[in-house]
């Protein structure tokens, strides 16, 4: 029986356009933020790493329980108060700036409660994802948001560069705030808003959280899912942590450059969760991520190559093909663990996950910040491209290799079969993250 597309479900078409104008503001603010500390703020490398660790600190220090509330609230009106959340705290920024009072105090607490909003909105947005397209539906609604995220990046972070160019970074930072508040206007359509009772009469928080952990910790597929996607966001976050000290102090280069290299990155995203679907119908699930592993993870090591000219060029093109094996990633591997997991576990699944995921952010951001300060800028991406090198082995020597299909049903469900698995065919060499 064919599956239902999740374009012709409304509420999937409303998420998807709040959740791109959310997308849009989130890039600009990945190219205009850190300008703001370097360019308005002198920030030092280590002062840029610590903004950048604050930025995703609320993933540490929220994340665990913020998975069991989630799971208790309706995940529309989680949204919502994130998006307006967020809105308001970028509003502070270009005030603060116009009344010649914008300080990196207050740059540092404006991104540790955006944090703080975000671990909501991207928990419930996961958790929500499910109950709209069904989980027939979810590798092709996954694939779509994948899509969108790097688009975002191609258009938000390009948008960013050149709105810092033209308008200085502050200003750029009026259009994050827009943004976030048209996604909270646009989330308000959302009609299925559904919420169990057997969520809400579950045992305490303590309780819920540790059955959070012990699914994901306690499956040797899903560890390994975890375990790769922290490598691959603690290598990406080194490098980009840095990119704004190397391409505006080292080489001289402008804002609109460095959002161009970023904006190539989200190429390579978007490239890879286009392709993630059909590599894997043709290939098998696991199969089609371990070729991605194997052979285009070593083109990392170009990255910290980067200089002006040719070497640009080179360190830009192992940037595009890292990045697309992170779009092939996120595309099958928040599938399988979505699959995974059976719906009154999704909020907590998705917490531990984003625990771990943002944790590797957050310890990125500070170890670029102390191997740029001491060791110097070239040294901390050679420390970045080697992690993105070798994130994939976790799920290369896991069970994951074998698995051919997605699973029907989560395990633990009701009627829940047998892992599906090709067995009988050696030589796979199948990731998930």
């Amino acid at each position: 029986m064919p599956t239902k597309s999740p374009w012709q479900i409304a509420d999937f078409r409303i998420l998807f356009t709040a959740t791109a104008l959310s997308q849009l503001g989130i890039n600009i603010g990945y190219v205009a933020v850190p300008l703001i500390a370097v360019t308005a703020l002198d920030a030092s490398p280590g002062q840029v790493g610590l903004l950048a660790a604050l930025s995703t600190a609320a993933f540490l220090l929220i994340g665990l329980p913020a998975g069991a509330w989630v799971d208790r609230m309706r995940h529309r009106r989680v949204l919502i108060a994130a998006d307006l959340t967020r809105a308001a705290l970028f509003t502070s920024v270009p005030v603060a700036w116009s009344l010649d009072a914008l300080t990196l105090g207050q740059l540092y607490a404006v991104v540790l409660l955006n944090g703080c909003a975000t671990v909501f909105f991207d928990i419930g947005s996961q958790s929500f994802l499910p109950q709209l397209v069904g989980r027939d539906g979810l590798v092709q609604a996954n694939a779509a948001v994948v899509s969108l995220q790097a688009a975002g990046s191609v258009a938000g972070r390009g948008a960013g560069g050149g709105l810092v160019q033209l308008l200085t970074a502050p200003v750029a930072v009026v259009a994050m705030a827009v943004l976030h508040l048209a996604s909270a206007v646009r989330l308000i359509g959302i009609r299925r808003a559904p919420v169990t009772e057997e969520r809400r009469q579950q045992g305490g928080l303590r309780a819920q959280i540790a059955e959070g952990l012990r699914h994901v910790l306690g499956n040797r597929e899903l560890r390994a899912l975890a375990l790769t996607a922290s490598l691959n966001n603690l290598g990406a976050q080194i490098i980009n942590t840095l990119l704004p000290v190397l391409f505006t102090r080292e080489l001289g280069l402008s804002a609109g450059v460095l959002g161009l290299y970023w904006a190539a990155g989200g190429v390579g995203i978007f490239l890879g969760a286009r392709c993630a679907r059909p590599i894997a119908h043709r290939l098998g699930h696991g199969r089609a991520l371990g070729i991605a592993g194997l052979c285009l993870a070593p083109a990392a090591l170009l990255i910290p190559l980067i200089d002006r000219g040719p070497w640009l060029w080179l360190a830009g093109a192992g940037w595009v093909l890292a990045t697309f094996k992170m779009g092939m990633d996120n595309v099958l591997g928040v599938s399988l663990r979505q699959r995974l997991t059976p719906d009154p576990l999704l909020g907590r699944m998705n917490a531990t996950f984003r625990f771990m995921l943002t944790g590797a952010l957050a310890v990125g951001s500070a170890a670029a910040g102390v191997i740029g300060e001491f060791a110097g800028v070239h040294t901390a991406l050679w420390v970045g491209g080697c992690c993105l090198a070798t994130a994939f082995l976790p799920v290369l020597l896991s069970p994951v290799r074998n698995r051919r299909e997605l699973p029907l049903q989560a395990p633990g469900s009701a009627a829940a079969g047998p892992v599906p698995k090709a067995r009988h065919q050696p030589g796979f060499a199948r990731d998930a993250e």
